[in-house]
């Protein structure tokens, strides 16, 4: 799918950032590197009065995010009830240690998306987003495994959320003391938050001479 080719996502009244507005952010590209980086999702939606957040993995693919999961789930009914559905990422880069119990903080990188999503049923679409998906969460995994078999994708239901009603916030930098606090005897500073992948642990079954796959950041 193509790029839109306009920079930032225009702020709706659902969008705006009201709380500290300096830290909006509507630019597409760093939107669009939250969403990369991270694995995690979760998507808020409303059943009958009965608010619920349910974390899961996504993958993004030019304006439009993929969600799979099992088809009886509450996640994947939220496209034939039409209901609204907010999706968030949020990445945590550091603790902000402040003097003050007031100013302590967290440096993070957050994307928030409002919208509608509709169910892809076709089979090749869908088997698309199932190779975006994979390839989000271990780069080039689509092509060194075995392909679903067409039974495997129609008991997959996939999602599609367009990025139409999006907005990114973000904190950076140290922590914002008090004038006066500065005197104190009270140490003040960023502790950075780092996720790593430690070394691949091959299960009882993984055959001789098969290595493991490239991760991201590794």
């Amino acid at each position: 799918m193509m790029e839109n080719s306009t920079p930032s996502y225009s702020p709706t009244a659902r969008t705006q950032t009201r709380i500290r507005s300096m830290r909006g952010v509507y630019d597409k590209a760093q939107v669009h590197a939250i969403l990369d980086e991270g694995f995690l999702c979760h998507i808020g939606f409303v059943i009958d009065g009965q608010p619920f957040v349910i974390p899961t993995a996504y993958a993004r693919s030019g304006e439009q995010i993929y969600i799979h999961g099992a088809p009886a789930s509450r996640v994947m009914g939220v496209a034939n009830r039409d209901l609204d559905m907010c999706l968030t990422v949020t990445l945590i880069d550091a603790l902000v240690v402040a003097r003050s119990a007031f100013h302590t903080s967290i440096n993070y990188r957050s994307v928030v998306v409002l919208g509608k999503a509709r169910e892809v049923t076709d089979l090749e679409k869908k088997r698309e987003a199932l190779r975006c998906f994979t390839n989000h969460v271990i780069a080039g995994r689509w092509e060194q495994a075995k392909q679903p078999t067409e039974q495997e994708l129609k008991a997959t239901s996939v999602l599609a959320l367009q990025l139409d009603e999006v907005s990114a916030k973000v904190r950076t930098g140290p922590p914002i003391d008090d004038e006066e606090d500065y005197a104190l005897p009270i140490w003040g500073g960023l502790v950075p938050v780092i996720q790593t992948f430690g070394e691949p642990m091959p299960d009882d079954r993984a055959l001789p001479g098969t290595t493991a796959p490239h991760l991201r950041g590794t």
